[in-house]
């Protein structure tokens, strides 16, 4: 009996042209359809670190703690831009002010003891072996809110290349393996997608906060990262010419 029609989906990842995503061609399966879903990754070693580096500062007046604590993220800035970072690879992330209460057990009520300030960037560190002795620096420069860092790959398309030939290997394996095991004699792609995961850190980032009167380098392990792809794919169990009808 006729399956129903199968859409085939043309991913980019394997060379065809962006315009080709939105066509589709029904295939039309006869035997019976297995759909797998396969991930796989590869390790790699990490070429860039991003940490963050920021200044919380408090006052007695909103005025004065804004004041202070731009003054204060202007060096931490301009320590950042000393140390080789390029501009493009700093980018604010937060600025906040807020009033700041403790609470007074003996009276039972909210006291307002003034404003505190905040001001927050991302660095991207393109040389990692720096990392340690760019997270000193930044605390001697004033930076009292630090952390990270995580590692990543600036170019991870090497790494989702190796992750997507071994993940297609395994899905043509075990697309074999049913095949075999159902008594056909092997199995033919109608279908194909994928998804990409990104390269994340192993381990993942930890936050660190460091003494502004540490005197060697914070000692920093890059470690490992992770490209994968995940992909699925649809096959149909197919005898060869010849073969007895199932």
């Amino acid at each position: 009996m006729m399956k129903p029609a199968i859409a085939f989906i043309a991913a980019s990842a394997l060379t065809l042209p962006a315009a080709a995503l939105a066509a589709s061609v029904d295939i039309a399966a006869t035997g019976p359809v297995v759909e797998l879903n396969v991930y796989e990754s590869v390790d790699v070693a990490p070429d860039t670190a991003t940490i963050g580096a920021g200044v919380t500062t408090e006052a007695p007046t909103a005025t004065e703690a804004l004041r202070l604590n731009s003054a204060e993220m202007q060096k931490v800035i301009a320590r950042i831009k000393a140390l080789g970072v390029a501009e493009k690879d700093i980018q604010t992330t937060g600025i906040n002010l807020n009033a700041r209460y403790d609470y007074d057990q003996a009276t039972q009520r909210q006291v307002f003891r003034g404003y505190m300030a905040s001001n927050r960037v991302n660095v991207i560190l393109r040389k990692i072996d720096d990392t340690g002795r760019v997270l000193d620096a930044l605390v001697v420069a004033g930076a009292n809110d630090i952390n990270g860092p995580s590692f990543s790959i600036d170019d991870d398309t090497a790494a989702k290349d190796a992750a997507r030939k071994r993940a297609v290997e395994r899905a043509q394996a075990q697309a074999k393996a049913y095949a075999t095991m159902l008594g056909y004699d092997g199995a033919k792609v109608l279908a194909i997608s994928e998804g990409l995961t990104g390269n994340s850190p192993m381990p993942q980032m930890a936050e660190m906060r460091l003494s502004a009167t540490k005197s060697d380098a914070a000692p920093v392990q890059p470690g490992m990262v992770q490209a994968g792809v995940n992909i699925s794919i649809t096959y149909e169990l197919v005898k060869n010419s010849g073969s007895p009808a199932k």
